[in-house]
């Protein structure tokens, strides 16, 4: 089963830079995408032809939202977290296949200066209870943009960005939290200990080319589904937004759905 999680920092700005090329070639089963800024009639359909498309735009026009798109036909779809006071941002989306869930988040930004770490803090903690008790149910894969580098290691500068926006304290340990809550960091598990790993680059400073980055994307795996890790990576040459795609690869596909219309 592969499954590719990516942050496109707008869906229309990802299509004129060639992700219908990208997913013809990829062809995942399941494609998350991240701060899509767009809403259905904002695109051409058919970019997604042969698969079943879910969205959760936020209210605000041009701003964040999440969409899940599978070869199957999902059992059930739901979008947010149930609480009004997080769920206009269009930040989270979930769709329940045969053997497991796949989630995706846009996790908030703390912002320059920290000014939403409040904010940030109390969104994590609903996060993790709401990805609790929907693993309880069916193990559940969740990827994303966590805006958050969780060890110095995922990012390239750790100590001069020591209390910036996603590598505070409190930001990392909200996503300990999270894994401690029944979830592996897939990449980690596979890649322990190896440097030099981002998702995000700055435009500024010819940061992409010289990997001056941070590792802010994940997919986290159900620690139910962690003997079916297969593989996964950062595909770095990928152009397109200044994320990059991460690929998710489990052994046995989830089972056939019904086929698309």
């Amino acid at each position: 089963m592969k499954l590719i999680s990516w942050n496109v920092n707008g869906l229309r700005a990802a299509l004129r830079a060639g992700l219908a090329d990208f997913l013809a070639r990829e062809q995942p089963d399941v494609l998350c995408l991240q701060e899509i800024k767009a809403t259905p009639a904002d695109v051409d359909a058919s970019v997604f032809d042969g698969y079943h498309v879910t969205w959760n735009p936020a209210v605000r026009k041009g701003y964040s939202g999440v969409l899940i798109a599978t070869r199957d036909r999902p059992h059930t779809t739901s979008a947010g977290l149930g609480l009004p006071e997080h769920d206009e941002e269009g930040r989270v989306l979930v769709t329940e296949l045969d053997d497991l869930q796949v989630a995706t988040v846009y996790t908030p930004n703390a912002q320059r200066g920290l000014t939403r770490l409040d904010y940030r803090l109390e969104w994590d903690r609903q996060f993790t209870r709401w990805l609790r008790a929907r693993n309880r149910k069916k193990p559940v894969v969740v990827c994303g943009d966590f805006n958050c580098a969780h060890e110095e290691i995922d990012l390239a500068n750790p100590r001069e960005n020591r209390r910036n926006a996603g590598f505070t304290d409190e930001e990392r340990a909200g996503f300990s939290a999270l894994l401690e809550a029944g979830f592996t960091d897939a990449f980690r598990a596979l890649h322990p200990g190896e440097p030099g790993h981002y998702s995000w680059w700055t435009y500024r400073s010819d940061a992409r080319a010289r990997n001056i980055g941070w590792r802010l994307d994940y997919w986290l795996v159900s620690d139910a589904l962690r003997p079916r890790l297969r593989r996964t990576a950062l595909l770095r040459e990928v152009m397109g937004s200044d994320h990059c795609p991460v690929l998710l690869e489990l052994d046995g596909p989830s089972a056939p759905g019904a086929p698309p219309p």
